[in-house]
């Protein structure tokens, strides 16, 4: 239901707390960064930040690594081990070391491995060679989620292209290097999702890396063309076809229902019967990026 200029809004802040979003509901009001949060291993937690290099590649840190099967090195993702929300990896000592957590089991922290034992791994249709992360890494891991799983990470001079007309470059993700979505897009599928009688759900089910507030229009992360966040630029490759990750509480790692899934059906549906929240990009300038930065939408030409 379409809300009046200046009403106020309630938006999740992605990490379970809640915070009231007045000033993206307003015409003329610039719009900003609001969250930064970069995953260093595919399929975990987030770790927010304030401040952070936008390199080629995305945040800095971003699914630098990727847990797949012992056998074939095939991604494992929280479409079919949804407790992976439940480990909280943090990067130590400038990507050196990660510390991992997660309940009902000891921490871990492990070194790096940057030139060790080499395996074939595949996310989805690409297919490359990735540095397996050791014993320790692979029985932590697989004890959490209760399968034969290792944690890799890419060997020196790695290289994975996006797909599409703009050029872009990335570690693990699905397949661009950079998430945006706005704060005005939850808000409008939750003012959707509540007139339901179901709960809103926050950004993070979303795991977005750039979060917009002060766009006026929902979704203007899905129109083609560039944006401008402080010193850096990205430019639009898609948007984002989501798939059951959405449904996974991302506290305990458990799946929590119907939503958002079934409300954005409603009104996100796409020809070939998925649903769309997001949109992918790609670096065109890097640069560091801050919470608060300044974000331009240039268009793309017609």
């Amino acid at each position: 239901m379409p809300r009046r200029a200046g009403a106020r809004a309630f938006t999740h802040d992605g990490y379970g707390g809640t915070h009231t979003s007045i000033a993206h509901t307003l015409q003329g009001v610039q719009p900003v960064v609001a969250e930064l949060t970069y995953y260093p291993i595919k399929g975990c937690a987030g770790v927010p930040t304030s401040s952070t290099r936008l390199e080629p590649t995305g945040l800095a840190h971003d699914r630098r690594f990727m847990v797949g099967g012992a056998d074939d090195g095939r991604l494992i993702s929280q479409r079919t081990h949804s407790a992976m929300a439940t480990i909280r990896p943090s990067v130590r000592h400038d990507g050196a070391k990660l510390a991992l957590s997660a309940p009902g089991i000891e921490d871990l922290v492990v070194e790096v491995v940057t030139d060790g034992r080499r395996q074939e791994v595949s996310v989805f249709a690409w297919q490359g060679v990735a540095v397996d992360q050791g014993e320790d890494a692979a029985a932590w891991f697989s004890e959490v989620l209760d399968d034969d799983v290792r944690l890799f990470g890419p060997p020196p001079g790695f290289e994975r292209r996006a797909p599409g007309e703009q050029p872009g470059e990335l570690y693990f993700a699905d397949g661009y290097p950079v998430f945006v979505t706005s704060e005005s897009s939850l808000d409008a599928l939750n003012a959707r999702i509540i007139e339901r009688d179901a709960a809103p759900v926050p950004m993070n089910r979303f795991r977005t890396n750039i979060l917009v507030r002060g766009w006026p229009e929902p979704h203007t992360e899905d129109r083609p063309g560039t944006l401008t966040i402080g010193e850096t630029e990205v430019a639009f490759a898609k948007v984002c076809k989501r798939c059951t990750v959405p449904l996974v509480d991302q506290d305990t790692g458990r799946r929590a229902g119907p939503e958002p899934i079934r409300t954005l059906a409603d009104y996100r549906r796409i020809p070939d019967g998925g649903v769309t929240f997001g949109s992918n990009y790609v670096v065109l300038s890097p640069g560091t990026i801050t919470i608060g930065d300044p974000v331009r939408h240039t268009p793309e030409p017609r």
